[in-house]
């Protein structure tokens, strides 16, 4: 189970007491649970009881008690405690068994891991200026939001045909042109949302003749959009220092693990094994950061969404790639040597495979390409 499923489970059972009548709260739009600090009991821990408490009309350990009866036979769930004033505590199953539903779900779902239908009954009509930073950010908003099952339509403040190719060649595209009416045609009850970031200070044109489109998106996305954005020479620099050529370096690492191992004669799965498979194992504690960021990634890109925040996505991303290296040094997925391949390097190998689909499929949020050798 993943911080994102144990938080849809939580929020089921939140439902189902209402609908008992062993609730009487509104329903909240989503739950958040977080990992348990230093000394705390459990796996995950949730406030959602003392959030209810109050609408409820009942002591936080009375809904804490509630909801516990709701989740604690739910599959992938060990054992719930309350704890303090009112705290659900999870343990879940064993870690072997979530680390392989979340390597399976990356598996199965491939670069759309993460993607969803939360915003599924929204239709959003982003507006912004005819320049540079704003319309990159609104089309990366655009690929967010899509990506959790929103319907948008982007409108820029006025036409011109100076820069129109450069805005090609970066990926964004436009809907309409000039200031559209307060609300959408599509959805009346649709608000124009703005897009302002902080101005890029210079053009597509001169952006693209410097940096590129891979560099120059990356530049004006990964800072907030409150931030300025930094485009200097640094978002080429062929180094670790370079958080751009550190993920698309991870990435193409992961894609090297999948040839090499292939010419050693091993994969991480095949058609003759059906499962895919074990996580790594427990003892091989720098899998453990890696396999963490992986299963919070659904939950990141809905935050991202929610928020209109591209930044989030690449800062995720940097996070991957560290935690991938860190986890590649320590743990090899390739045999070494005479060493012969084993069922660790096949499993070290299908969470390095997993980290590869996971920025790939990221970069792509982003409109920035992720290839394959460096």
């Amino acid at each position: 189970m993943t911080p994102a499923d144990l938080s849809r489970t939580v929020l089921h059972a939140v439902h189902r007491a209402v609908a008992e009548n062993a609730l009487r709260a509104p329903v909240p739009a989503r739950v958040r649970v977080e990992r348990t600090r230093p000394g705390g009991s459990g796996d995950y821990a949730c406030a959602v009881a003392l959030q209810l408490a109050g609408d409820a009309g009942l002591p936080a350990l009375e809904v804490a008690r509630i909801l516990r009866e709701r989740v604690v036979a739910e599959p992938g769930i060990g054992r719930v405690e309350i704890t303090g004033p009112g705290f659900l505590s999870f343990t879940l199953d064993a870690p072997g068994d979530s680390d392989r539903a979340v390597l399976d779900a990356v598996r199965e779902q491939g670069s759309a891991y993460g993607h969803g239908g939360a915003l599924r009954d929204e239709v959003l009509q982003f507006h912004h200026a005819r320049e540079v930073r704003a319309a990159v950010t609104a089309d990366a908003v655009r690929r967010l939001v899509v990506s959790q099952g929103a319907r948008v339509r982007i409108s820029c403040e006025e036409a011109g045909e100076e820069g129109e190719a450069e805005w090609g060649l970066l990926g964004v595209t436009v809907d309409a042109y000039g200031t559209p009416p307060v609300t959408s045609p599509a959805d009346p009850s649709a608000p124009l949302i703005p897009v302002r970031p902080v101005p890029a200070g210079a053009t597509a044109r001169e952006l693209l003749e410097r940096l590129g489109p891979d560099a120059t998106r990356w530049g004006l996305l990964r800072p907030a959009s409150y931030d300025r954005a930094p485009l200097g020479d640094e978002l080429l620099v062929q180094g670790e220092a370079n958080p751009l050529f550190l993920v698309r370096y991870a990435y193409a690492r992961t894609r090297a693990l999948t040839r090499g191992a292939a010419d050693l004669g091993f994969t991480s799965a095949s058609d003759a094994v059906p499962e895919a498979p074990p996580a790594p194992a427990p003892y091989e504690s720098s899998a453990r950061p890696l396999l963490d960021l992986l299963a919070d990634h659904p939950r990141v890109l809905l935050t991202a969404a929610r928020h209109r925040a591209p930044d989030r996505v690449a800062r995720q991303l940097e996070a991957v790639a560290h935690a991938f290296f860190d986890f590649h040094d320590s743990c090899p997925p390739l045999p070494s040597g005479d060493e012969k391949p084993s069922a660790a390097h096949r499993s070290r190998l299908a969470l390095a495979e997993a980290a590869g689909t996971v920025l790939a499929g990221g970069l792509s949020l982003l409109g920035i390409s992720a290839p394959a050798h460096l």
